[in-house]
């Protein structure tokens, strides 16, 4: 969090542990309100955690569908005591089962995290579905299929979605100009509503539109762009959802990227209210 505010940020991605391993270590009490409290007096305003990577709710195999579940609650949790704001997690992969059938899994998982600390929860956190780039049988690349899974949810209060540009450009949706930009979100909106947009991940991309790759760039640097990104970081200020960077951390040998990154994005954005007073 320190570091956040010594970037200017309002809005921070963390895990919770480490996103490679299926082990938490237990978040003690205290330092959960240690946490609270520090973030209460920080220019943190939204804070989301990302669940691990080695989850796949939409596994044909049981015992791993039932472990990412399992996983799953558990980072809902943890991200409660934190005092977020929203969970993003990726879909899996249907891994040979078929399309339809991976769907049908990650809406079983989902239902059940929803029961289990979604239902109930008083202001908790939202739980976002990222989009994938699409390669191999990852679920969740088109907008058609975040649509099938939100339709077959008992319940999708407290669900949203993670756009990350990197990703559905990788899965064909272009985002070089402002009016391509325009096209995807009317495409998504058209999918699931803009309503349930709830963050962005701003990443530029190291391959071309529809490589169904995923390899992040900085800023302005890949085959995206500053114009569509840009395009891209405006609207979302209009619509008031916030955006976090994934971008690369180090450029050159450097360690200062993502510095770099939140120039080039706050450049395209524009001046800020504070340096306009200052001006």
């Amino acid at each position: 969090m320190d570091e956040a505010e010594a970037l200017g940020n309002d809005a921070l991605q963390i895990f919770t542990h480490s996103p490679s391993v299926w082990r938490m270590k237990p978040i003690a009490p205290e330092r959960a309100a240690a946490f609270v409290e520090h973030r209460a007096s920080s220019s943190v305003g939204y804070l989301v955690v990302h669940a691990m990577y080695l989850l796949n709710p939409g596994s044909p195999k049981t015992d791993l569908w039932r472990k990412s579940t399992d996983a799953l609650i558990e980072e809902v949790l943890r991200a409660r005591l934190l005092g977020a704001e929203a969970v993003v997690t990726h879909l899996g992969a249907h891994v040979g089962s078929g399309l339809s059938a991976g769907i049908e899994q990650v809406v079983r998982s989902l239902d059940q995290v929803r029961a289990a600390c979604l239902a109930e929860a008083d202001g908790g956190p939202r739980l976002l579905l990222e989009n994938t780039a699409g390669s191999g049988t990852t679920i969740g690349s088109s907008f058609d299929e975040l649509a099938e899974i939100f339709d077959g949810l008992g319940d999708s209060d407290g669900f949203g979605v993670c756009l990350d540009s990197a990703h559905a450009f990788a899965a064909g949706y272009d985002l070089r100009t402002t009016a391509n930009v325009a096209e995807t979100l009317a495409a998504l909106d058209a999918a699931v509503g803009l309503g349930r947009l709830g963050l962005i991940h701003l990443n530029d991309s190291k391959y071309a539109c529809g490589a169904r790759r995923d390899r992040h760039e900085h800023i302005g640097l890949g085959e995206i762009g500053r114009e569509g990104l840009g395009a891209l970081a405006r609207r979302a200020g209009a619509l008031g959802v916030p955006v976090i960077l994934e971008t690369p951390k180090t450029i050159d040998g450097r360690g200062d990227a993502d510095r770099m990154n939140l120039a080039t994005v706050r450049g395209l954005l524009g001046p800020r209210d504070d340096e306009e007073d200052e001006g």
